[in-house]
């Protein structure tokens, strides 16, 4: 998706100077893990709460609450770590990060600093010529989450920030990337690709519009063949994958601006505004903050035993990857279909379970995503809501596959299914329409057809093989759509050539 949807260019920059810079790309991603509970306590991990219900002494910092970890969490943590191709240590610490912030109400955040959970993952992201290229994972690591201001929906809001402290304590698993990306495609795919597996692992709901899934993405620019990194900027506020690309494709713009005339780029924070399609400056970072970290002294070091790690590795489903490669080959599915196929878990297991009870896997794929997807599509409605189930879907694969019913046949059932909201079982028995096999019945039809267009057979036995198809429409009229297609074809050429 172009830029030009979401931004303004800052001023003509020509696509020689653009061409001299290369952008440096690193994404932060924060995914709030689907536990039960948070963290460090036994407060409700849940969103959409009544504000400041779901909290307690432990996520509030209060004198004398002691924090314990949570195994699922550390359990969702490793298994999202393995299945980003992370290697995952025996011994890690918790840290208290320090800082001081209206939503932090113990003034710091759990977090882990120089020992985290996992290091040196990857992913694989598709690149612009069909290859992939490989993005480097510098760490995976858990912290809990803060609360959160309100700034706005109150009378008074003009005047006052409102917190709402259900959030502190949940869970996350921060997934920081390498700066190996290079353009806001590859930001786009590497997100994309990251959601993906996450969701496979069924670690977290990823849902950013409640929070779940956040990204900041870090961005500088350097004279192609450089080495060394330009002045880092954090680009924050960015709460969709299509707002990341954009966000970098303005920073991108704006930064060489800078650099080309002669500038300096600040080293800052800045905000995305979407409705604008524009960074703006947040504060400015001239040196690091001081977090003053140090090892959180209520909690031990988190142990990831031999045992523990085989059992994640067990509870690992296949990802998507590894599923699309093995449905390609298993059910001769096309590239395109099998990751349209593999887009959830949940829609590729409903496939699957399908497929295995089908003549023909892969005419069930064809309809399911042509016939019934096509109908969803255009209705504007999910899968949950096709009033064709996945039976009804391999019953009509295999009526089709059976030469019981012609393609033109089954369109007509699916239609009657999606007016009248019934599954395609019942339809079919009830107007059940029958095809013509008779050899000798679709012979007759066609020396009818013959005889009533000798212009036609002239122009065919002349060389317009391409007549054929006019025979077989002909035909398939005269029928009511009632001969098997197959046979009618292999009838009309024997009948012509004749």
């Amino acid at each position: 998706m172009s830029h030009e949807n979401f931004h303004m260019p800052l001023t003509a920059i020509s696509p020689d100077v653009l061409a001299k810079y290369e952008p440096v790309i690193g994404l932060e991603v924060h995914v709030q893990l689907l536990t039960a509970t948070k963290a460090f306590c036994s407060c409700a991990n849940r969103f959409g709460a009544d504000p400041n219900t779901n909290i307690c002494p432990v996520c509030l910092g209060l004198p004398g609450a002691l924090p314990v970890t949570n195994e699922k969490a550390v359990e969702f943590a490793t298994l999202a770590s393995l299945a980003l191709n992370c290697q995952v240590r025996e011994r890690s610490i918790f840290a208290r990060k320090n800082y001081f912030y209206p939503d932090l109400p113990k003034g710091y955040q759990i977090s882990q600093f120089d020992k985290p959970l996992a290091e040196h993952g990857w992913i694989e992201v598709p690149t612009a010529d069909g290859a992939k290229r490989r993005i480097g994972i510098t760490r995976l690591h858990m912290e809990e989450d803060a609360g959160k201001s309100l700034h706005d929906g109150f009378s008074d809001s003009a005047t006052r920030t409102y917190l709402d402290l259900n959030r502190c304590g949940t869970p996350l698993a921060e997934i920081v990337s390498e700066p190996d990306i290079r353009t806001p495609d590859e930001a786009f795919e590497y997100l994309t690709r990251l959601k993906e597996i996450l969701l496979y692992a069924g670690v977290s709901d990823c849902n950013m519009e409640e929070g779940s899934l956040r990204c900041d993405a870090n961005v500088s620019v350097r004279p192609r063949g450089q080495e060394k990194l330009g002045t880092k900027v954090e680009v924050k506020n960015v709460n969709s994958f299509k707002f990341v690309r954009a966000a970098l494709e303005f920073e991108i713009e704006r930064q060489i601006e800078v650099v080309a005339s002669g500038g300096r780029v600040m080293q800052e924070t800045r905000l995305w505004n979407a409705n604008e399609g524009r960074t703006y400056s947040m504060r400015t970072k001239e040196q690091a903050h001081d977090y003053r970290y140090f090892p959180e002294p209520d909690l031990p070091p988190l142990i990831v035993s031999a045992e523990f790690l085989s059992a994640a590795r067990e509870k690992l489903p296949e990802l998507p990857e590894a599923r699309r490669a093995r449905m390609i080959a298993e059910y001769e599915l096309s590239p395109q279909d099998a990751h349209t196929l593999t887009a959830s878990r949940a829609f590729a297991d409903r496939f699957e379970a399908a497929a295995k009870t089908a003549r023909n896997p892969r005419r069930v794929a064809n309809v399911l995503l042509s016939e019934v997807g096509g109908r969803l599509k255009a209705l504007g409605l999910e899968q949950e809501q096709s009033p064709v189930s996945m039976a009804g879907i391999v019953l009509a694969a295999d009526l089709l596959d059976e030469g019981k019913i012609s393609s033109k046949q089954m369109k007509q059932l699916f239609d009657v299914c999606f007016e009248k909201g019934e599954d395609f079982g019942p339809v079919y028995e009830r107007e059940k329409p029958q095809q013509i096999t008779d050899a000798a019945a679709i012979e007759t039809l066609i020396d009818e057809v013959i005889a009533a267009n000798p212009k036609q057979v002239e122009q065919y036995r002349a060389g317009k093989k391409t007549m054929a198809g006019f025979f077989v429409g002909q035909v398939m009229r005269a029928s009511k759509g009632q001969a098997n297609p197959a046979l009618l074809n292999e009838l009309v050429t024997k009948k012509l050539e004749g």
